[in-house]
């Protein structure tokens, strides 16, 4: 059991991450968009990086609730 429990805390530490990452990417894109509106490369970068924060959300919330789940089934702290 543990090693479930293991495997999805260590996927969420690391969705957390790549999340950390991916707002930083959209934070740059967002300056330069500041500069260059118009620019479609960085629209498609944009739209692309909004896409990728979405999926890593959903593997987060995926994550906390197999945790919940192996913490309400073994009684975990």
């Amino acid at each position: 059991m543990t090693n479930h429990y293991d495997r999805y805390k260590s996927q969420h530490k690391k969705a957390e991450q790549t999340l950390n990452i991916l707002k930083a990417t959209k934070a740059e894109i967002d300056l330069s968009l500041e500069t260059d509106p118009i620019n479609a490369a960085l629209h498609k970068e944009l739209r692309t990086v909004n896409l990728e924060i979405k999926i890593t959300l959903n593997e987060i919330e995926q994550a906390e609730s197999d945790i919940q789940r192996c913490e309400l089934q073994f009684q975990l702290p």
